[in-house]
């Protein structure tokens, strides 16, 4: 199954996308758009957590490490997997990799630059693996 389709399967979840590069977070939000996913955007993890809390139908957490604030995005994924223990987690960051043990069990991570195939196909894996 190519990532377009497996994609369509999974259906339209909605992704909180949390990065403070506008550019980055724009792309990104309309890549995840062209693959069918609904987008929540969020500039830094403290907004990421208000809307965690504000909505329950959020099922990915795809953020960045490193951004500005109170904490970081791996602090962020790991406070959600604990709050959200359903909640499917994908981190990247173009500038360090977390070891296995600073992820949140069951997360993923992915190297920026990323591609679309990759993102589609991760998040895929997640709710295979999950299901």
């Amino acid at each position: 199954m190519d990532t377009h389709t497996k994609a369509r399967a999974i259906g339209k979840l909605l992704i909180l996308l949390v990065e403070d590069d506008p550019v980055i977070r724009w792309a990104s939000a309309d890549m995840l758009c062209e693959e069918g996913f609904c987008v929540i955007e969020a500039g830094d993890a403290d907004s990421a957590l208000l809307i965690l809390h504000a909505r329950s139908d959020v099922r990915v957490l795809f953020t960045d490490i490193d951004m500005p604030g109170s904490i970081d995005g791996l602090e962020l994924a790991n406070e959600a997997r604990k709050l959200w223990p359903a909640l499917r987690i994908l981190v990247t960051s173009g500038k360090r990799a977390p070891g296995q043990r600073a992820m949140p069990r069951d997360g993923r991570f992915i190297d920026k630059p990323y591609a679309r195939e990759q993102v589609v196909r991760d998040i895929g894996c997640m709710f295979e693996a999950q299901a």
